[in-house]
């Protein structure tokens, strides 16, 4: 199954959807929609994403998760009462658990003050 450059689909490539302005113009515009269990989420991939002792692969999955996350157009609208971010969810969990070798003490440490503070 192939997408439509501007739809979702396997094909997409949400990698080209990150960049750090728009991670924080999303969490802004939707942590309280997102929630904070996903926000949480969303910035320990953050956070190692920014580490140097995380190798380039993980770094490419935590890009194409947080992609996922800030693209407009994904499974399940975000908007969607209820569910709108439970594939986001998914898709950060899946890539959390593909990384979590390289997820440090202090990128939990450091996303739990983040969420601290905003929730």
């Amino acid at each position: 199954m192939t997408a439509d450059a501007g739809g979702a689909g396997p094909d997409r490539d949400y990698g080209a959807e990150y960049s750090e302005e728009s991670l924080w113009r999303k969490i802004a515009a939707f942590a309280g929609r997102a929630g904070r269990e996903t926000i949480e989420k969303v910035l320990v991939l953050y956070y190692c994403c920014l580490d140097g002792d995380t190798p380039v692969w993980a770094k490419a999955v935590i890009v194409s998760a947080l992609g996922y996350f800030i693209a407009p157009l994904d499974a399940i609208p975000d908007l969607m009462p209820g569910v709108g971010f439970s594939d986001d969810l998914g898709a950060v969990a899946m890539a959390l658990a593909t990384v979590v070798a390289h997820v440090k003490p202090e990128h939990r440490r450091l996303a739990q003050e983040k969420v601290t503070t905003w929730f």
